[in-house]
């Protein structure tokens, strides 16, 4: 972060910052700092990418942070009084003095925000300027300068240079707008790493459905292994055992030469034909099904690239197509259907006929069932125990229905209501009543 933007923050702090009520870790690099009047900043100490910014909403914890450092933040600067702010050394270095006052004695304690590139670090001192925790801990075999607990901290040496003197009109809607370019920046990214991940899937699932046969090559497969089984049957009585090759005439009355098994006699290669015969025989009736199921998961996915295309948040690119757990084991997909999650609650998606039937025979009578209304779409289920959902779920489920039921962005209506009022009439046709009809815009 420049010099001349850290001088106006800090001159913005030391006029409107009198106390923090608030000052804990958010994300693995963030720290919030919620100072008097909730006017709360966030200081992203990420190595060669620092920054300082402002937020309309309040940004949630990642985790739960309980670390030494963490621990020793809240319990230094939580609840207290705001003694000065000043860029220390004149140089991209914050600090932040306070003091809480305790049953025993008044505790002295600085927050020093180094934004100094690939060294950028948190370190907390107390009054003698000795470390009491650091973000980042250097040893001495990584730097010259140490950063551990316990000693006192070295100073930075002073670089050489002349800061740039610039300013910018308003430092409070500059902070709002560095947050805004830094999401928009996140977000670009996250959508471009997962389009990626599905548009290789989805390469993957063509190249199956590519190479599947065709149901009249399979079928005519059949036939000629049929035939060819047949007529080793009617000559085994003829064929000798030491014998590479069967010349007789097929059903047209032509001449044939047929290749028998050397390591088999006549009489079990006959019936090693049949059962193949018999495999491509049920294949060939089961392709058009097989192919239909791989073409409706292609569909999906084509829909996801689209709707992470769409996607105008984090939160709902995280949604859609969330991130793997590290070491998460994987398991077989055993149910038909996709699953998402939203503020605990589970939300099951039918892409197609054959998934729709299987959510409306396999949700109970408390689920939330959610579809477009008078049209043709996509089955929702949300999985519940109790008689309403929350507002932001029905939300979240009817955006999810026309997502991935409509091709155009437009407005929608959705139907929904408890699944004990969905009557099923044939496959995935059903009638319900009563219900209650949300508009989303997608």
């Amino acid at each position: 972060m420049k010099h001349f933007l850290l001088k106006q923050v800090v001159s913005f702090l030391a006029a409107n910052a009198q106390n923090i009520r608030l000052c804990k870790r958010i994300d693995n690099n963030i720290i919030i700092i919620e100072f008097n009047n909730r006017n709360i900043l966030y200081f992203d100490m990420s190595k060669g990418n620092s920054s300082i910014f402002k937020c309309e909403k309040i940004l949630k914890t990642k985790k739960d942070f309980n670390a030494p450092f963490d621990v020793v933040l809240q319990k230094r600067f939580n609840n207290s009084k705001v003694e000065e702010v000043s860029l220390y050394n004149d140089d991209k270095i914050i600090n932040i003095k306070v003091h809480s006052s305790s049953s025993y004695k008044k505790q002295i304690t600085t927050l020093q925000l180094e934004f100094t590139g690939k060294h950028t670090n948190i370190i907390i001192l107390d009054e003698n300027r000795v470390i009491l925790e650091a973000l980042r801990h250097i040893d001495e075999f990584s730097s010259s300068r140490v950063v551990k607990v316990g000693i006192s901290l070295d100073e930075i040496p002073k670089q050489d240079f002349i800061p740039k003197v610039d300013a910018v009109e308003n430092i409070d809607e500059y902070l709002f707008e560095v947050y805004k370019q830094k999401e928009e920046k996140n977000l670009e990214n996250l959508k471009k790493q997962k389009i990626q991940q599905i548009q290789k899937k989805a390469k993957k699932l063509e190249k199956t459905i590519s190479s599947l046969p065709k149901k009249e090559e399979l079928e005519e497969l059949s036939a000629q292994t049929y035939e060819k089984a047949n007529l080793i049957l009617g000559h085994i009585h003829n064929i000798k055992p030491y014998q590479d090759f069967l010349v007789t005439y097929d059903y047209s009355g032509n001449e044939v030469k047929i290749d028998l098994e050397k390591t088999a006699s006549a009489s079990r290669y006959s019936n090693d034909l049949f059962k193949k015969a018999k495999r491509a025989k049920q294949k060939a009736e089961n392709i058009s099904l097989e192919k239909d199921n791989l073409d409706e998961k292609y569909a999906f996915l084509i829909r996801m690239i689209q709707n992470l295309t769409n996607a105008i948040t984090i939160e709902e690119c995280e949604f859609l197509f969330p991130k793997k757990e590290r070491n998460q084991a994987k398991v077989k997909k055993a149910q038909p259907y996709e699953s998402f999650f939203f503020e605990g609650y589970k939300i099951m998606l039918g892409t197609s006929e054959r998934e729709n039937i299987f959510l409306l025979k396999n949700s109970k009578a408390s689920d939330f069932w959610f579809h477009l209304k008078d049209r043709t779409s996509a089955h929702v289920i949300v999985q519940n125990n109790k008689k309403t959902l929350p507002d932001s779920v029905i939300e979240q489920a009817s955006m999810l229905c026309a997502k991935f039921s409509m091709d155009y962005a437009g407005t929608y209506e959705v139907d929904y209501t408890q699944r004990r009022n969905v009557n099923i009439q044939s496959g995935s046709n059903v009638l319900y009543n009563p219900y209650t009809t949300i508009v989303v815009k997608v």
